[in-house]
């Protein structure tokens, strides 16, 4: 056998449930799959409908430990398929689906003056409870002349990548940053999100007021003051 060509899996684990399988070559490469990782690397093609009829699977499990007649309910009989449809190809795809494509272009006029873009509407869940978090989003981008520029759709699309997954508010923010940077190169960085957070308002305390607003700064948005002023300030003057 060529070395390069890797080794068919064991018997054993060709025979197990894809999740068992897509578990087993995260924890052969000693990677991390955390509620918000991608681990889109790892799913083999065709796997991704397998997956998701597992999850329908024991979702409807889930449904009979919690006593509904699914049989004669016909308003939950699909609920299992709907459900599991919804986590693996919606609302957590970012967990399951590639870097979404990018077009990166020169800073050619070699622009230096900062930018804006927002705000984003993006959408994400609590890992804690699986709740929605709705918000918004805005970006702040220092330029320098070897920056990468984006078009003004892909900040959504890089946005709705990173959300689309279980997490908490203040890593999604330092996720999308990190992101951003890596992409851009930029002088400076600055990410906003005010989101609302339904296993508040859902659950626990019921408190349908309050939002959660938490920032990321990098580089010169970091060190000048009065560029982050000036970025606030604009943002103020954008929701006044």
């Amino acid at each position: 056998m060529d070395d390069q060509t890797p080794a068919p899996p064991p018997a054993a684990e060709a025979a197990a449930p894809v999740s068992e399988r897509i578990r087993a070559r995260v924890q052969r490469a000693r990677e991390r799959f955390h509620a918000n990782d991608n681990i889109a690397r790892f799913i083999e093609p065709g796997e991704l409908p397998e997956l998701q009829k597992e999850v329908e699977e024991k979702m409807q499990r889930v449904l009979e430990s919690l006593v509904i007649d699914t049989e004669s309910d016909h308003n939950t009989r699909e609920t299992a398929r709907r459900v599991a449809r919804m986590y693996v190809t919606e609302v957590f795809r970012g967990r399951y689906t590639a870097h979404p494509p990018v077009t990166e272009f020169p800073n050619v006029e070699r622009l230096n003056e900062l930018m804006i873009v927002g705000p984003i509407t993006v959408r994400s869940a609590c890992s804690h409870h699986l709740c929605p978090i709705i918000g918004r989003v805005w970006i702040g981008v220092m330029p320098n002349e070897h920056s990468n520029l984006i078009g003004l759709s892909k900040y959504a699309r890089l946005c709705d990548w990173v959300m689309s997954r279980p997490q908490i508010q203040e890593e999604a923010v330092t996720r999308l940053a990190d992101l951003l940077q890596a992409r851009m190169q930029p002088d400076g960085l600055a990410v906003v999100m005010e989101a609302d957070h339904f296993c508040m308002q859902w659950r626990g305390v019921k408190d349908t007021d309050s939002k959660m607003v938490n920032s990321v700064m990098r580089g010169s948005f970091l060190r000048d003051a009065n560029l982050r002023r000036e970025f606030l300030a604009l943002l103020q003057r954008k929701n006044a």
